[in-house]
């Protein structure tokens, strides 16, 4: 189940103006269980080489194993259909560095299907929130399936915290896709979707991604601060950051 994910990630702001953006990027992919196997020349666990991933960019954050984090929000929320395999979508450090606007879990049953995702958004405030997505009788979730979330997280400061996230999620062992729709009163604001295809993981991809994406998590966060002064320059208005939730998962 380990793989990079390559694809493109789309959003586009429907009002007050139409704003759009596209662009290619990649995420790694690989199942809890086989954490200990992702080691290899350019690719470390929780130490610093050209590519890494360290437990501590995930969950509560402290260290401690995301995986254990995550099984217990499942039982606290009644989630019991998700036994299987746990899937972890997330940009990995490049050189010591990330910013994961949103990771995703994918949780599957004893069968591979979907049963449950958690989307692990992260603002550029250093706050965390996510949102976890099932069915209410925890049947499997397709490609054609809506899940629905009240927006309770401050992510763009052009943008209030109100409304609705619309969710659809096509998990696959060869492609992953995701497309998030934000809704407002005032109608549909926002379109984001991210679609990849699924890759083996060697030490020359690693090298390839290094030439293909040079810097890409330096390039994620600059680009953001670009696309607000874009904003900006069209006129949307800044909103001042409200208090995050106390609750650090909701349903």
């Amino acid at each position: 189940m380990r793989g990079i994910l390559e694809g493109k990630v789309m959003h586009k702001r429907m009002q007050p103006k139409v704003h759009r953006f596209v662009y290619r990027v990649f995420y790694l992919c690989f199942s809890l269980h086989e954490k200990q196997a992702l080691r290899a020349p350019f690719f470390s666990l929780n130490r610093f080489n050209l590519y890494s991933y360290y437990d501590r960019d995930h969950g509560l954050k402290d260290g401690s194993d995301p995986g254990v984090w995550l099984r217990s929000i499942l039982g606290e929320y009644g989630i019991d259909q998700a036994d299987g395999d746990i899937i972890l979508m997330t940009q990995p450090r490049v050189l010591g560095y990330v910013f994961n606007p949103v990771s995703f879990w994918f949780c599957l049953d004893q069968h591979g299907a979907l049963r449950a995702v958690l989307a692990e958004v992260n603002n550029t405030f250093n706050e965390t929130h996510s949102y976890l997505l099932a069915h209410a009788d925890q049947r499997p979730i397709t490609q054609d399936d809506i899940l629905t979330s009240d927006k309770v997280f401050h992510v763009s400061p052009f943008l209030k915290v109100e409304g609705r996230y619309r969710f659809r999620f096509a998990y696959g062992e060869e492609a992953i896709g995701v497309w998030i729709d934000y809704d407002t009163e005032a109608g549909e604001t926002l379109k984001t979707s991210v679609v990849g295809q699924r890759m083996p993981i060697t030490p020359y991809k690693w090298l390839t991604l290094f030439v293909r994406y040079p810097l890409i998590t330096l390039k994620v966060i600059g680009l953001i601060h670009y696309q607000a002064v874009r904003l900006v320059m069209k006129g949307i208005r800044y909103i001042p950051k409200p208090h995050p939730p106390e609750n650090r998962v909701s349903r």
